[in-house]
């Protein structure tokens, strides 16, 4: 790119004036030092200011007339300015492929049978009685298996002198399938106000990946001996948990919810392997900076993920991030190609969104992040994030379409 060289002097004598106006030097009046003295003492600064303001409009303006879309920060070299020439400077930067995507028209995917046994709808009234179970307090004996026993703990490593992590107010079945075998077999017995005190080892593939490997001696205060009591199934219980009047009416509901479920997550299923047949198809170069920028936004998603469970930011600095991303990098290619892919053809069937659709998207979200929706698109749009909620719509609505032409 080259800058016509009066052009790039009307620059410099601007920048120049203004450091006339500002500059206080030893023997001249603020807005009276020479501008010679001025290009002389501040030569660095002016070329630097004089670049900052030329670089970047005429490189906005040479992209926009060439009809390219810049994903990357342009990378500036061979920067020539010279009093009285043109500048002149290369700007290296990525853009989006060239796409033709073909052959979606004929993917076809498998509509799966729902189905939901009288056995899915027992289970699910179980599952509805154990949320809604009561317990009671027991007394003069200590605790059996199927007992609930309240109780506060604090679980210190053995090794690597990791800090003791206190938990309080917990309620752990003795026996249970879910129950550490060590908690149940050390507090069989034991009764409100007594104190017990074990070492559990966890398995290397413990799903608790906090846990796995280590070795970690608890000390558990019981507060209270609890038994549970699970409801009857009557229509009294449908009346307490909704606002049905029947158990017949409560089973049918409890049918429909499972239905409507494995409907969506066969149609979810569907949809990504849609996606997968699509990117395997469909070759192109894929920009690294898309790339990376979905790598940092996967590690980032896995990092909250991790706080969320309870790790430490210290234990999170002690990770290898470097192969962690490395990591991600296979995943964030495909999500980069699918979006991309759902772009181009989003725009070749003309998918468009409506404000009507947005509105609709941003009143779900504010509801279920417990705000107005005024707020929440007042906060996005500060953000610059409007943009991404109409792109991820467009995908949405693209993807949607395949769906249905190929089922």
């Amino acid at each position: 790119m080259e800058v016509a060289a009066e052009l790039v002097t009307r620059e410099t004598e601007a920048v120049v004036e203004k450091y006339r106006k500002l500059a206080r030097l030893p023997g001249f009046r603020k807005g009276k030092v020479p501008a010679g003295l001025i290009r002389e003492r501040f030569a660095e600064e002016i070329k630097n200011e004089v670049l900052d303001a030329l670089v970047p409009r005429y490189f906005r303006e040479q992209v926009e007339r060439q009809g390219l879309a810049p994903v990357s920060q342009p990378k500036v070299v061979d920067l020539h300015l010279h009093e009285g020439e043109p500048l002149r400077f290369k700007a290296t930067f990525e853009v989006l492929p060239a796409i033709e995507v073909t052959g979606y028209e004929e993917l076809r995917t498998e509509k799966k049978e729902i189905e939901v046994s009288e056995e899915d709808v027992v289970l699910a009234l179980h599952e509805l009685r154990e949320q809604f179970a009561t317990y009671t307090p027991v007394e003069g004996r200590g605790l059996t298996d199927g007992d609930f026993a309240l109780v506060s703990f604090t679980g210190t490593p053995k090794e690597g002198g990791g800090k003791p992590v206190p938990v309080n107010d917990v309620m752990v079945e003795i026996g249970g399938s879910n129950t550490v075998r060590e908690f149940s077999e050390n507090l069989r017995g034991a009764g409100p106000g007594e104190d017990r005190s074990f070492d559990v080892v966890y398995a290397p593939d413990f799903s608790d990946q906090r846990l796995a490997g280590k070795t970690l001696t608890y000390a558990v205060s019981v507060q209270a001996v609890r038994s549970k009591s699970l409801a009857e199934l009557n229509d009294d219980f449908a009346r307490e948990v909704s606002d049905l009047t029947t158990l017949a009416d409560l089973k049918q509901k409890l049918r429909e919810r499972l239905e409507a479920e494995r409907r969506l997550a066969a149609e979810q299923e569907a949809k990504e392997k849609l996606m997968e047949e699509l990117v395997r198809r469909n070759e192109f170069p894929v920009p690294e900076s898309l790339v990376n920028r979905q790598i940092e936004v996967r590690m980032e998603r896995g990092l909250r993920a991790l706080a969320a469970q309870g790790m430490r930011t210290e234990d999170m600095k002690k990770m290898d991030l470097g192969r962690l991303r490395a990591g991600q990098r296979e995943g964030a290619l495909k999500e980069v190609k699918a979006t991309l892919i759902l772009d181009a053809i989003a725009g070749r069937e003309q998918v468009g969104v409506s404000d009507e659709d947005v509105d609709r998207e941003l009143g779900e979200l504010a509801a279920r992040n417990g705000q107005t929706a005024e707020a929440l698109r007042s906060r996005l749009t500060r953000e610059g994030a409007l943009d991404r909620i109409r792109n991820r719509i467009r995908q949405e609505k693209t993807l949607d379409l395949l769906y249905r032409r190929s089922a």
